[in-house]
């Protein structure tokens, strides 16, 4: 594993697989990484973060997105612990929800209304099942390969799913206004709703912006039809636009669902609806023991108005094409043909003539061992804890990928 996991991350993993199987579950599972990755860590600061053996990483997947703000963000964690010192979990909502809710509100231009949840499956599966309660049809529009949460309806994998779990799904391709069209007019009279990613995010793949297009046209069958435009908002929340990722495009959904960066990696997860489905919202059954919990809502109250403030998208924007374009003069130097795609906030490198992934997880490695966390096949994420000198750390590193790659 040449020394990138020592001997603590190694007794952990050891101890975890006696008491959990395989050790870890889903995406967090070191295993899908390249060899050498460490799977525990111990603590977060900032840009940085320490695994069990004390190796300290500059960090760009942020948690997998949670991390907006960077770790440990003091305006954030003082609110969360003067919260906490009064309460987090109590019989009710604290008055915490009302504010946060009212911020919301005030901040993305088609809310009327928020319903709060835990993560961001809760809020795909409350936007579907609002939509379908709102219009009495069955038909959910989704792209194909796009990933919206691990439940069954919407779970990448097939493991212990029924057909019935999926029975009134139809699939259409992101950015293909022809294929949605003709997704639409399969479902005829029972469309309920268009579910969309704010951008083509799929593992593993080139990533798409949605063009004009296509955003129109889901918005217009939505209109046309009486059905809920619904954007899946998880991933990419608050880093493109904190009016919500479509609002460039002049496209207003009818429902959001949002999670991740909300809270600055406190447990909170979000739905932001219409005018015209605020009865339906008040009628359906959406709850949890702890989707009230106070502390993460102050969390995210304090995280939103960072966001307003500082115009967190704009400068993480910048950063953003400032990774990508050392990222592409070092590729180039080492003749090495690379594919950077999707919003600079969430960059995604990938290789060309790759298809097994065996550069990807060379590069990674090699800069991995230089301090500087990349994954090689996922988006990964910028945060506003991030400076220009940490940018230009992580390229000086993956001059170390880049030669690993060429050496190949």
């Amino acid at each position: 594993m040449d020394g990138l996991i020592n001997s603590a991350d190694a007794a952990w993993r050891s101890r975890a697989a006696r008491v959990v199987p395989t050790g870890m579950w889903g995406h967090l599972h070191a295993a899908r990484l390249p060899e050498g990755y460490p799977q525990f860590f111990t603590r977060g600061e900032g840009a940085h973060l320490w695994d069990a053996d004390g190796t300290r990483y500059l960090d760009f997947m942020c948690s997998w997105g949670p991390n907006l703000l960077g770790h440990q963000h003091p305006e954030v964690e003082e609110a969360a612990e003067r919260q906490r010192r009064q309460g987090d979990c109590l019989n009710g909502p604290a008055p915490v929800m009302v504010e946060l809710a009212e911020l919301l509100v005030d901040t993305l231009p088609h809310a009327a209304w928020v319903l709060f949840q835990k993560n961001g499956t809760d809020a795909t599966t409350g936007c579907v099942t609002l939509a379908r309660a709102a219009t009495g049809r069955r038909k959910i529009l989704v792209a194909r390969g796009a990933y919206h949460g691990a439940v069954p309806w919407c779970s990448p994998s097939l493991l212990g799913v029924t057909s019935e779990d999926r029975a009134h799904l139809l699939h259409y391709d992101f950015n293909d206004a022809e294929s949605l069209a003709r997704a639409a007019a399969a479902a005829g009279e029972d469309l309920a709703g268009i579910l969309v990613s704010a951008f083509r995010h799929d593992l593993g793949r080139d990533q798409e912006m949605p063009t004009a297009e296509f955003a129109t046209q889901a918005r217009a069958i939505c209109d046309a039809r009486g059905a809920a435009l619904i954007i899946d908002e998880v991933r990419a929340g608050f880093r493109l636009d904190v009016r919500g990722s479509w609002a460039g495009l002049g496209i207003a959904p009818d429902l959001c669902a949002w999670s991740k960066a909300i809270a600055n990696g406190y447990p909170l997860a979000a739905i932001t609806g219409a005018e015209w489905l605020r009865a339906t919202a008040g009628r359906l059954y959406l709850t949890g023991s702890f989707w009230c919990a106070a502390v993460p809502m102050a969390a995210a109250l304090a995280t939103l108005r960072v966001v307003r403030r500082d115009d967190v998208p704009a400068r993480l924007a910048v950063l953003g094409l400032r990774l990508r374009e050392g990222l592409a003069r070092g590729a180039a130097r080492h003749g090495l043909g690379l594919r950077q795609s999707g919003p600079a906030q969430m960059p995604l490198v990938l290789f060309e003539e790759d298809a097994e992934g065996v550069k990807g997880s060379t590069f990674c490695r090699a800069v991995l061992a230089q301090g500087v966390y990349f994954h090689p096949r996922h988006n990964m994420f910028l945060s506003a804890a991030h400076d220009e000198a940490g940018i230009d750390a992580a390229i000086r590193a993956a001059e170390h990928g880049f030669a690993a790659v060429a050496a190949l």
